[in-house]
């Protein structure tokens, strides 16, 4: 059991428990305190003032007092018009950390919810009840509105949610589950649309899974070298750290301890040094690697650090409070302001789609150096281990690689400045946050297809050459775990189910570095 507590702050791993590996989490009864005692006190501070959202009208139409009769009817038609989300649902792992993100904030006791909030969305996230919440339809200035309408449609009970694989009407799967709708009382109209919790859900995992291509890049990066024997220099301490950047000597760090017992990297003092080609005027071998290989720590590097960014910038997110008005009861006062803007999450959705996108390309460019027998002059062309011209070996896989990392590249084009005035001119600046994270996520699953492609080379290349048993200890025992997914082949077969096999063991598949 996994507690999400008001007083600390939801981990990286506390999510993956959650999330991942369908850890339950728990609310304890001083959490559910804090959230009555703010309910409690906006009750009360809200009964002779203007408080925007509890008796006025919303965004640009907020200069209309709303009567004290409709108060209640306001909040359930704020929900339900903008419940306007369109295109296909936002996947089931990313809505249950949208859920979990939108707990911690409302626990936290800054919104004036009711307790029924938080607690029905334990239940939701428990029983893994998700919403049916549409791709389309944010712009990330008041969080997530449309999205978020879409969550708060099913905590009152209508709307769709997807429960054991089945897309059902709300009201039926609370029935089934003894559970009731929230009852809004007083603000949870508001207080449940507005934030971020959407956009941070999907840039929580967007994080996670690029840490962990992170990890598969630098084991194919290995794998490579391996399989030319490069130079062992190119990743030495002594070079790398000349340059201060923390991500290119992690990056090296990780390639020597990695290929520390390999039998298949060259020293180039032993090779070149030693003088045994100072009569040569041409080298049977290149002084240095194409810079794919060479430059791995100086390409990964930045990686690392963008990836490690995101993760700061969105655990912060994660924990904060992304409402509006904000409730604060030790200081006996509401606040107003914009702490649902979504620039944070926008613009490191951004730069990690950035970053996803290089390695696609640093994977892409392996395969192709690979496959061009021209250029790597040690194997056959497209690694083809049948015969040549009969068979193709990866000469389709390779076309799906390089038409891939080609979308991708066009999605790495910046969302957040490609903000659009809307809502009357009163979002008159958005973050298109949402949408950020969307194209984010569509770019890391396109890299985990280009990986997978990457991946099913470098098997049949170690294949072709025999090199197995010289492999380093680590890439080795990567090498046996990966021919479980796909076997080896020389005959042509349709590819489209192995590249598929391979990605989602590369997705699903939780791997540590040395």
């Amino acid at each position: 059991m996994v507690r999400i507590s008001s007083c600390s702050d939801i981990t990286l791993s506390m999510v993956e428990s959650i999330v991942l590996d369908n850890v339950k989490c728990d609310l304890k009864d001083e959490d559910l305190d804090i959230v009555k005692k703010s309910f409690d006190f906006l009750y009360d501070f809200s009964k002779n003032k203007i408080i925007y959202g509890i008796n006025t009208g919303f965004g640009p139409m907020s200069q209309y007092k709303i009567d004290a009769s409709s108060l209640i009817n306001l909040q359930y038609n704020l929900i339900r018009s903008h419940s306007a989300g369109a295109g296909p649902p936002i996947t089931e792992l990313y809505v249950k950390v949208a859920m979990l993100v939108r707990m911690r904030s409302l626990i936290q006791g800054y919104s004036g919810v009711h307790p029924s909030c938080v607690i029905l969305l334990k239940e939701f996230i428990n029983n893994d009840i998700y919403p049916f919440i549409p791709e389309h339809g944010g712009v990330g200035a008041s969080g997530d509105l449309v999205q978020l309408s879409h969550l708060a449609l099913t905590l009152i009970g209508e709307g769709q949610v997807t429960y054991k694989g089945e897309l059902k009407p709300t009201l039926d799967v609370l029935k089934k589950l003894d559970l009731k709708p929230i009852v809004v009382s007083q603000r949870e109209g508001l207080s449940l649309i507005n934030g971020t919790s959407v956009m941070t859900g999907i840039g929580i995992i967007n994080v996670i899974k690029s840490k962990q291509l992170f990890k598969w890049s630098i084991i194919a990066s290995c794998l490579i070298n391996e399989i030319v024997s490069s130079f062992d220099d190119h990743f030495s301490k002594e070079l790398n750290s000349v340059k201060k950047h923390k991500g290119q000597n992690y990056v090296a760090n990780q390639l020597r301890s990695i290929l520390r017992d390999s039998n298949l990297m060259l020293n180039r003092e032993s090779y070149f040094y030693s003088n045994t080609e100072e009569d040569a005027t041409i080298f049977n071998r290149k002084v240095q690697e194409c810079y794919s290989l060479r430059c791995i720590p100086q390409i990964l590097g930045p990686v690392y650090d963008t990836i490690t960014n995101a993760e700061d910038v969105l655990v912060n997110e994660m924990n904060s409070v992304s409402d509006n008005p904000i409730i604060d009861v030790d200081n006996n006062n509401v606040f107003h302001g914009g702490n649902f803007h979504g620039d944070y999450v926008s613009i490191e959705m951004d730069k990690l789609k950035l970053a996803v996108t290089r390695m696609s390309m640093l994977s892409e460019r392996h395969l192709s150096y690979l496959c061009n027998s021209n250029v790597n002059k040690i194997l056959p062309p497209f690694i083809n281990l049948g015969q040549l011209g009969l068979n193709l070996g990866m000469q389709g896989a390779q076309f799906t690689s390089t038409s891939t990392v080609a979308e991708n590249q066009m999605l790495s084009n910046s969302m957040y400045v490609h903000s659009i005035t809307t809502n009357n001119d009163n979002q008159d600046i958005v973050s298109m946050g949402t949408n950020s994270a969307l194209i984010t996520k569509r770019v890391i699953d396109n890299s985990y297809q280009v990986q997978a492609i990457e991946m099913i080379a470098l098997l049949q290349a170690i294949d072709c050459l025999n090199i197995t048993d010289k492999l380093s200890s680590y890439t080795q025992n990567m090498y046996k775990e990966l021919r479980k997914v796909v076997p080896a082949f020389i005959e042509d077969t349709p590819k489209y189910e192995e590249i598929e096999l391979m990605r989602k063991y590369l997705f699903e598949t939780k791997i540590e570095l040395l």
